[in-house]
């Protein structure tokens, strides 16, 4: 956008509110009005810094993988896995039936 932006009115505000189908107050039309306006300018402030030799990014700030390491590591044997069990059964953890016979 070149030059000064085009500020919104407040008829602007109230047009596009009765395409939303919004009822605004009149106060609620003035502050919109403003809002609205501040974002149009603040838009057009960055459309005048960014320029065509400068890439695109996804992120502003460069990411690092925070992960660790995949390293495989000796896992637990049977018997220290069943160690704190409460009830063991065939080198297996015994639980309770939930289910029964018929099933």
């Amino acid at each position: 956008m070149a030059g000064e932006p085009k500020s919104i009115s407040r008829d602007e505000v109230a047009h596009l509110a009765r395409l939303s189908r919004l009822a605004l107050s009149e106060d609620e039309l003035d502050v919109y009005a403003e809002q609205l306006d501040s974002i149009l300018t603040h838009v057009a402030s960055v459309s005048e810094v960014a320029a065509d030799d400068v890439p695109g990014t996804a992120h502003p700030a460069e990411l690092a993988n925070v992960l660790r390491p995949d390293v495989v590591v000796p896992g637990l044997s049977t018997a220290e896995a069943l160690s704190g069990a409460p009830a063991v059964e065939q080198d297996r953890f015994a639980v309770p039936q939930i289910l029964g016979e018929e099933q």
